[in-house]
């Protein structure tokens, strides 16, 4: 049995965001855990072109571009996966969006969209995926829900980005809650908080990663297989007895004592 603690063969899985940056490093780790991954991301070219990147590298990614921004958008890829599966093992809720601007001049539309995005559409699509998560999941192996949160609703930084900041904050609680009432169902919920890693949403990490490795104890940024390794912890058989703990993925930094912005 230990052996194949960590396997995801067999299993479907759904990464939203899973086109690029986090949300790429976790479906590539599911794939090649065995896995059956579908992404979902806004822009169709490049969810299309990461499901084929993934699928030549002897995987099964499947490319499913929607806007899950609104209700509607969660509806209609709802209604697109249920045309290809009739069961769902694990949803990786990565979607998300980030703003800043000044305090005196912070806008209604950042802070909208960035609460919408990173807290209310998680739910509402876990919500509607949650027949498909409860028929999969059993008392010998639970279905899966990770939420990915950030360090950054874990500990303040010094930039301006006001709704990102108390979004994460909302998903860590939010998955405490949703794991207290899913667990009934065999669904385990849990969450990661990342730190540096290199994407378009931390381009602090991506553009200046020597400066930023100074601020991690770790003395380097996340690499791909520490965002997947532990991704698929959480996924898998391994990961059954952990729900509604948000895991820090950061190399140290969220519990550190150095100052709040990478580089400090």
């Amino acid at each position: 049995m230990m052996k194949n603690l960590f396997s995801l063969e067999g299993r479907v899985a759904i990464v939203t965001g899973g086109s690029r940056g986090i949300g790429k490093m976790i479906a590539q780790g599911f794939v090649e855990q065995g896995a059956k991954v579908y992404i979902t991301a806004r822009k169709a070219p490049v969810c299309d072109q990461t499901a084929e990147e993934l699928s030549q590298q002897g995987g099964h990614c499947v490319s499913l571009p929607h806007d899950l921004s609104t209700l509607d958008g969660i509806e209609a890829f709802t209604k697109e996966f249920m045309q290809h599966e009739t069961k769902l093992d694990v949803l990786v809720n990565n979607a998300g969006a980030a703003w800043g601007a000044d305090f005196t001049q912070f806008p209604e539309a950042g802070w909208d969209k960035v609460m919408d995005l990173n807290v209310k559409s998680p739910f509402f699509l876990t919500k509607a995926l949650h027949g498909v998560l409860k028929k999969s999941g059993s008392a010998e192996q639970f279905a899966k829900v990770i939420n990915i949160a950030s360090i950054d609703g874990i500990k303040i930084n010094p930039w301006e980005t006001y709704s990102y900041q108390a979004s994460k904050a909302a998903m860590i609680h939010l998955t405490r809650r949703m794991a207290a009432r899913l667990i009934q169902d065999h669904i385990a919920v849990s969450g990661i908080a990342p730190g540096a890693f290199a994407s378009e949403m931390n381009k602090a990490a991506k553009d200046h990663e020597d400066l930023v490795a100074k601020a991690v104890p770790a003395r380097r940024i996340g690499k791909a297989e520490d965002m997947a390794g532990a991704a698929v912890f959480l996924a898998s058989r391994a990961g059954d007895y952990v729900v509604g703990d948000t895991l820090a993925v950061d190399g140290g930094f969220a519990y550190s004592a150095t100052g709040g912005a990478w580089g400090e």
